[in-house]
């Protein structure tokens, strides 16, 4: 047996296995693989297999990443292929994969389009070919290497036989633009940093250099160290890339595309939504994610968990802090115990007990449920006059802050102004309250401009004033428009596709949905509710630091004591 090293963050949602594989092969690997595609063109891929002469299954890592540094140990958000040493090992190939214009494959990079869904079906089907593969391919990593294996299932490649995509976007739009608001402090700099490494080399990334860099990163006591890099971090990071060049094309023509040529869903996000696909998946697939994860990842796990009609088998298992870090190590024994089951036909008990369990932040404690949203009743708390936050409205009437846009000269602001932002509090809690499922914000609010943003963040008070962000909302107020339709069976859908400008001084109704969640408030905390209009302001709320392009309207925004947010509570 191998000498194994220790991996970060949780490794299971909570269980015992069984049977599983152990560590008992050396590692094989070919570099620089060429993978012809249908049209002519071929990807690049790393091939890491067992030193066996027997057949084994292929796990695919597929994405637009640097596929030469995948085991670099880096605390960066494109180190998420999974840890090789601990697949292969246990008797998987590991085949790590760039996507079309990336890493040296051919082709242009098209953003989550139709042809990188063909590409990932050639991918397994070329994988399923090899002398070394038993036919059997899943497929690892979080991500954007979690998006291609969703892109993969809906192909239905024969020889792909289950899934482990941990948190996924299945629909683009849902995680650039926020119900019509740019989510420009990620979006932007990902973009530069993928011009930025897609044009580095072969030679670069497998450099002397970088090979010290990966002895020093992959020491015990540093690596330790990165089980609390958070996606914070990472944009962070990224953020710092912006001011390297990089060849516009097709990078800048992208951000082009994204932020500012289609403002709506049309055709061109269209192209790039999985959820009207993924009644096509007839494989076993394991979803997840972590709380943490509001303004990316999160909010398409539950959408994708409900899409999955035809799904032979559905898990789902929701971490709390932490659960996702990078490297991306977490979670492995419980892909590990899905594979060995649906690849290897081992009995692992992966399947044992209800199909989602969740990590319920403030109690730390491990919960199940047959289906989500969990049972429960709904809370509707009334976001009063006076800042409170309270089931009783008490005395009608409404506050009042102000959204400017830029270029209006001023030097600083004036002691008149309203507030750049509202919150609502409400009392200590009498016992504890369990919120899970689907959160809403009914708000009723007037603006003197024809377009405006609402900006909201769920937050947890403790007693010594510490504020934990909980869960977030956006909507552009001319996106209001809601297809009541697809929103009977929980919180609001929103086209996001025919604006309507916001008649001037009127109260408008607008149907508010937060990113769905999890929490114990305690007793003696308080909930909190923020909402503003513009976060570019550092000391306003944004989970992961995440924050969006301004509408660019200057209004005074006005929210009504009608306004009610809905919280689910447990049953």
């Amino acid at each position: 047996m191998t000498t194994e090293r220790p991996l970060n963050g949780p490794q299971t949602t909570g269980r015992e296995y069984r049977n599983l594989s152990t560590p008992d092969y050396g590692t094989t690997t070919t570099i620089n693989v060429e993978i012809p595609m249908r049209d002519g063109i071929s990807l690049l891929a790393d091939v890491h297999r067992p030193d066996t002469d027997g057949r084994v299954p292929a796990l695919i890592a597929a994405s637009p990443y640097p596929r030469q540094i995948q085991d670099l140990g880096a605390p960066a958000g494109f180190i998420e292929a999974g840890a090789t040493d601990f697949w292969v090992p246990r008797g998987y190939a590991h085949v790590i994969a760039n996507l079309r214009g990336t890493g040296g494959s051919g082709g242009a990079f098209g953003f989550f389009d139709a042809q990188e869904r063909r590409d990932m079906y050639d991918l397994v089907e070329w994988a399923a070919a090899q002398p070394w593969c038993d036919g059997n391919v899943g497929m690892i990593g979080i991500s954007y290497f979690a998006m291609t294996q969703l892109e993969a299932a809906v192909e239905r490649p024969p020889h792909l036989k289950a899934i482990f995509p941990v948190a996924v976007t299945a629909d683009l739009y849902e995680a650039a633009v926020h119900h019509g608001l740019f989510s420009a402090s990620f979006i932007t700099p990902f973009l530069s940093m993928m011009g930025l490494t897609a044009a580095r080399s072969d030679k670069f990334w497998r450099s002397r250099p970088l090979g010290l860099a990966r002895w020093v990163l992959n020491t015990k006591g540093l690596h330790q160290k990165f089980a609390t890099m958070n996606g914070e971090a990472a944009v962070t990071m990224m953020r710092g890339l912006l001011k390297f060049p990089h060849d516009p094309h097709p990078w800048d023509e992208l951000w082009l595309d994204a932020a500012v040529r289609h403002p709506t869903r049309d055709s061109w996000w269209d192209e790039r939504n999985l959820l009207p696909l993924l009644e096509n998946i007839d494989i076993p697939v394991y979803l997840g994610c972590d709380w943490e994860n509001v303004p990316l990842h999160l909010p398409s796990t539950f959408p994708t968990f409900a899409g999955l009609t035809n799904s032979r088998c559905v898990r789902m298992g929701m971490l709390g802090q932490y659960g996702l870090t990078w490297p991306w190590e977490s979670l492995h024994v419980e892909a590990l115990a899905w594979y060995d089951h649906w690849l290897k036909g081992r009995d692992t008990g992966i399947l044992d007990g209800p199909s989602v369990r969740y990590v319920l932040p403030g109690t730390g404690e491990w919960r199940t449920a047959e289906s989500w949203p969990p049972a429960g009743t709904h809370r509707e708390l009334a976001l009063r006059a006076d800042g409170g936050l309270d089931e009783d409205e008490g005395t009608p009437g409404a506050r009042d802050f102000m959204t400017l846009g830029a270029g209006l000269g001023r030097a600083k602001p004036s002691a008149i102004d309203p507030p750049s932002s509202l919150t609502w509090t409400s009392e200590p809690l009498a016992e504890a309250l369990d919120v899970v499922g689907d959160l809403e914000l009914r708000l009723s609010a007037s603006a003197t401009a024809a377009d405006t943003a609402w900006i909201v963040t769920l937050s947890d008070l403790a007693p010594d004033g510490d504020t934990e962000a909980v869960t977030a909302g956006w909507l552009r107020a001319t996106l209001r428009e809601v297809d009541e339709a697809k929103s009977r069976q929980g919180a609001p859908v929103l086209p996001c596709r025919h604006p309507v400008a916001v008649p001037i001084g009127e109260i408008v109704e607008y149907r508010i949905p937060l990113v769905p969640n999890a929490r114990q408030f305690a007793a003696g905390h308080r909930i909190q509710l923020t909402i503003t209009s513009d976060d570019h302001d550092p000391d306003t709320p944004a989970i992961m630091n995440f924050r969006h392009a301004s509408v660019g309207t200057s209004s005074i925004n006005s929210v009504v004591s009608s306004s009610r947010l809905v919280l689910p509570v447990l049953a």
